[in-house]
């Protein structure tokens, strides 16, 4: 087995998942602004060190996507936030894509963009101590959308930059997004994420992207945030499962479900109905969650010191629920036996 299989292997160990922390500095500063915290570099590192340190995080979380800025940081101590999370048994991984900008002739769509010199940035990182990277593309459902230039341009900067990845020595999680936003039914959604996936994968064979060193990142089949019907947790965990099966070479490494604006129990639910109707499925299915892992932890710390081992607390019950859900052991009662 290559030394990027182990690692993607690891990225999906049983019960295990990722923390993703790798929110640009605009993100974190909403996300702060949100509990009156100022957005300066010492309170992200402050408040990153705050995740990192949380007892046990190494039992279900696998790796924690970093920003750039993340991955150059330390803790208090001095100590690369690296070799902090290598020392809890924990991958670090890093965002590599720069962000979406408006895609040409597409109003409303987005590309991904970020690909011009990502092979001496995958080496620079290497260095730092990352094992694995993230790109993430954004398919938007609407009238007329998406278009196929949006899932084509996207999927093929999925393509090159897994293979720009593997190629310098990083493991890549593959991410097609389809976002949440609209009144779309899951129906809909089903379509728009099974043609998203076929282009992807299409795409990933032609850059000779080896599967086997990869891991993808999808959207749960879900409808919209605004749709007149919101399908139950069988549902949801049918329809994904389904599209995954039609679209998902059983040769990769493993299926790490970003949680796109569910609710933190809502996401645990639904991977875990997955796992408990879908035992015996080519890939684990787990969980590559930010928001759903982080929301009650950054709304206990507030920016305070007194407050970190609370928050942690928080960060370490919401990785054991997800880890639960990995494995289709979570039950909603375990929650407010833990609360």
């Amino acid at each position: 087995m290559s030394e990027l299989a182990k690692v993607a292997k690891a990225m999906v160990a049983r019960g295990r998942g990722i923390l993703a922390a790798d929110e640009s500095t605009g993100t974190c500063g909403k996300r702060f602004e949100s509990i009156g915290v100022e957005n300066t570099e010492e309170n992200r590192r402050a408040y990153r060190e705050m995740l990192f340190g949380a007892r046990g995080l190494g039992e279900h979380v696998s790796g924690v996507i970093l920003y750039d800025e993340t991955l150059r940081q330390k803790a208090a101590d001095g100590t690369p936030f690296a070799a902090m999370l290598a020392r809890q048994g924990v991958l670090p991984g890093i965002k590599v894509d720069a962000g979406t900008a408006d895609l040409a002739f597409c109003p409303d769509e987005k590309i991904t963009e970020g690909l011009d010199k990502l092979a001496k940035r995958c080496q620079e990182y290497v260095k730092l101590g990352a094992k694995f990277a993230k790109w993430r593309a954004v398919i938007t459902i609407g009238p007329g959308m998406p278009s196929t230039t949006c899932i084509a341009a996207n999927a093929h900067a999925l393509g090159r930059y897994a293979a720009i990845c593997q190629a310098n020595g990083l493991v890549p999680i593959v991410e097609p997004e389809v976002l949440m936003d609209g009144g779309h039914t899951i129906e809909r959604c089903e379509e728009v994420t099974e043609w998203t996936l076929n282009a992807v994968y299409q795409a990933l064979y032609v850059n000779r992207v080896v599967l086997e060193d990869s891991v993808l990142k999808p959207s749960m089949v879900i409808a919209g945030k605004d749709a007149a019907r919101a399908a139950g947790t069988a549902e949801v965990a049918e329809r994904t499962v389904g599209v995954l099966k039609r679209c998902v070479p059983a040769a990769v490494a493993g299926i790490a479900f970003l949680s796109g604006g569910q609710g933190d129990e809502q996401a645990t639910e639904n991977l875990a109905a997955m796992n408990r109707k879908f035992p015996n499925l080519p890939w684990p299915l787990t969980f590559s969650y930010g928001r759903a892992l982080q929301q009650p932890s950054l709304k206990a710390w507030k920016g305070a010191a007194a407050n970190v081992a609370q928050a942690q607390a928080l960060l370490s019950h919401r990785a054991r629920m997800n880890g639960l859900a990995a494995t289709g052991e979570y039950r909603p009662d375990l929650e407010k036996k833990a609360a």
